[in-house]
């Protein structure tokens, strides 16, 4: 599935880690020419969960040694997007596949089981085709669509760190006849480094908020590789600095519209969030059993000739996978919450499938945390070993679970169940 890159000017093949060793931490990045084949297109909700396993066992390869030296994953994002599971929420009318997001969900688990850096990077993009199914108009559809079906990358450029709010934005565009140009910083980046286009969430006079997709290489345009998070260190995030950069209005998406009436597209945005979480706390799980069954020894006290026999451990990981199976459940019926508010979008069902989503990044959030922190109590000292890299596991949930506050969620499902109120409509509900 993966493409061979070559280098535009020499023709040379790209190694993996070339683009990054030519440049010094902290220096803007030059964009990645996009592969020569077409992607791959998926038919349906089948063989997208059959192809992100396939995929999964590829990027599950080298995972540990790409976060502990902070390795871009370049041929396997490349594998990624030429398997057809960045168009999977294409709609059947543009010619993609329109999978449920129980399916979409399920993906995204599969593939941050694997490695959540990785997965992190595919929820952007994803939530920008969303919103174009939402927003854009039926030409606008065409021709963005189309290039997704063909393998194109969306990152992002949407938060700013320095804004008091994370909903205030600084970024602004001005007309300039058959494009508008843009300028602003923007930071929190994830996937824009190795992406063929980034989405930029800018303000129009009127204060309302636009989706400029710019070219990766486009003039004005510099992403600098400096996210230096302890968690989820391959995400291809940084800063983005915008400097009257030219968007053609064909590329201009009225992301304000998505916010302006009931859409599900916050809730979309959500649950791939959540979907990353369980993605994390499944691989927690699995290295905790693996590692108490082949590696830790017996507590004295217990009696038993193996660890994987204490009745304690025993009771640890049974709960852990109650938990676990719990978030999956919950996962599943947040997809298909999803699925109803786009079949009938209106102010109950999309509130329906906020509070699902809710829901489940409350549960995922939890689970992930206590599953990548029980692992270190239930296999033992020797598992904080280097050579094991398990710690991974807690830096990776530790920061993901940071992007919306938990305790929020708990106060709009409370509200919602006792006083009919329903949650906020943005996108991060």
């Amino acid at each position: 599935m993966s493409a061979v890159l070559q280098n535009p000017a020499t023709e040379q093949p790209i190694r993996p880690h070339a683009l990054q060793a030519a440049h010094l931490p902290g220096q803007p990045v030059p964009g990645l020419p996009r592969s020569s084949r077409p992607a791959h297109v998926i038919r349906n909700d089948a063989e997208a969960i059959a192809v992100a396993r396939q995929l999964a066992g590829r990027l599950r390869e080298g995972a540990a040694l790409r976060d502990r030296e902070r390795l871009w994953p370049v041929e396997e994002i490349d594998a990624y997007s030429q398997s057809g599971l960045w168009a999977i929420n294409v709609p059947r009318a543009h010619g993609g596949p329109e999978v449920s997001y129980a399916t979409l969900a399920e993906v995204i688990a599969i593939i941050s089981a694997a490695d959540p850096s990785i997965g992190q990077i595919t929820q952007n993009h994803l939530g920008i085709v969303a919103a174009i199914r939402t927003v854009s108009d039926e030409a606008q559809q065409g021709l963005l669509f189309r290039e997704i079906l063909a393998g194109a990358r969306f990152g992002n450029a949407f938060s700013e760190s320095g804004s008091r709010r994370a909903a205030d934005f600084e970024t602004r565009f001005v007309d300039d006849g058959d494009h508008v140009v843009v300028s602003g910083r923007k930071f929190y980046s994830s996937g824009a480094l190795l992406a063929h286009y980034v989405p930029i969430v800018a303000n129009d006079a009127q204060g309302r908020a636009w989706y400029a997709i710019a070219e990766r290489d486009a003039p004005g345009l510099t992403v600098i590789d400096d996210w230096s998070s302890f968690g989820q260190r391959t995400t291809l995030s940084g800063t983005v600095l915008i400097d009257q950069v030219r968007v053609p209005r064909t590329h201009l998406v009225p992301a304000w519209k998505g916010y302006d009436r009931p859409s599900a597209d916050g809730a979309i945005f959500q649950i791939i969030q959540a979907a990353v979480d369980v993605g994390i706390a499944r691989d927690a799980i699995a290295d905790t059993q693996d590692f108490v069954r082949t590696k830790t020894r017996p507590w004295v006290d217990s009696q038993r000739d193996t660890a994987a026999e204490d009745p304690y451990t025993i009771q640890a990981v049974g709960d852990l996978q109650i938990r676990l199976h719990a978030s999956e459940a919950l996962l599943e019926r947040a997809g298909r919450a999803i699925d109803r508010a786009l079949s009938t979008p209106d102010a109950d069902t999309v509130a329906e499938a906020q509070i699902a989503v809710a829901e489940v990044k409350v549960l995922s959030t939890e689970t992930a945390l206590l599953a990548t922190n029980k692992l270190f109590e239930l296999a033992g000292t020797r598992s904080t070993l280097g050579q094991y890299h398990l710690d991974r596991h807690w830096r990776n949930a530790r920061t993901h679970t940071l992007h919306d506050p938990v305790r929020w969620k708990y106060a709009i499902v409370g509200n919602y169940y006792l006083n009919g109120v329903k949650p906020p409509f943005h996108a991060w509900s």
